[in-house]
């Protein structure tokens, strides 16, 4: 099972898919909670370069909720992350698959809840 949700766009610059895919996840009830330049960071902390690289804290209210109600510990695991990253040939989007990363955790009920954030991420990913 792979443990990202991938897609390469290659019609777009950086800025325009990072703007595509917070439209993309707001449409699907996501909101982002966090926002790492990883570029600048980089840069900043070891003075390296590297190609554009973003990552995004994406969290659905509604199923942050049904998860934690299930497993409390859970939250340790959230948000899901959604990377954007310069590669050859355009920008890579790469959302966490949920499922993969939940099993780590025995409890059914979650997965369930797992599934259904996968769901929601692939059509994000699928509609930037």
């Amino acid at each position: 099972m792979d443990y990202t949700i991938n897609r390469l766009i290659a019609d777009a610059d950086f800025d325009a898919v990072d703007a595509r895919t917070r439209t993309a996840l707001t449409d699907k009830g996501f909101g982002i909670l966090t926002e790492i330049d990883v570029k600048a960071t980089m840069k900043k902390k070891l003075d390296v370069e590297m190609p554009a690289y973003r990552i995004l804290g994406a969290c659905n209210p509604k199923m942050a909720h049904e998860a934690i109600a299930i497993e409390p510990r859970v939250g340790a695991m959230l948000p899901c992350n959604v990377i954007l990253r310069e590669v050859d040939g355009g920008v890579e989007v790469s959302a966490i698959n949920p499922v993969a990363s939940m099993q780590a955790i025995d409890n059914a009920e979650l997965h369930a809840v797992a599934g259904q954030v996968r769901d929601l991420l692939k059509k994000a990913v699928e509609a930037v």
